[in-house]
């Protein structure tokens, strides 16, 4: 994937193309600051199925202009490749630590053995 299809898939009209947007009626905290009107959008990203919402505004604009920042922040995270982890060993140190702590806590184990009543 180049430069020129990664920022084009983050262009804000080519988005709105690819998505199907719904708006819905929002509850919550905020009593009259809170519009009875379906003001809440929601946006399906139609080629990849990932679903972001806003509903913190008031606004249907303001909703749907963080709804399109959250799906560009989204798939740009999808899009990011992770680097592979180089597999490592522990060190003789590290090892002989380990093995310590281990016989360490099996003596303390062994002391919750059954009490002889002889």
């Amino acid at each position: 994937m180049g430069s020129d299809d990664a920022s084009r898939s983050l262009d804000r009209a080519q988005l709105e193309h690819e998505c199907d947007e719904f708006y819905l009626r929002v509850g919550g905290p905020g009593g009259q600051h809170r519009n009875r009107r379906e003001t809440g959008v929601r946006l399906v990203h139609r080629p990849t199925g990932t679903v972001v919402s806003a509903t913190e505004r008031r606004s249907r604009e303001r909703n749907r202009g963080i709804a399109y920042a959250r799906l560009a922040a989204e798939l740009a995270r999808q899009r990011r490749t992770r680097r592979p982890r180089r597999p490592t060993r522990p060190s003789r140190a590290a090892r002989r630590r380990r093995l310590e702590a281990k016989r360490k806590r099996g003596a303390l184990k062994a002391l919750r053995g059954p009490v002889d009543r002889d």
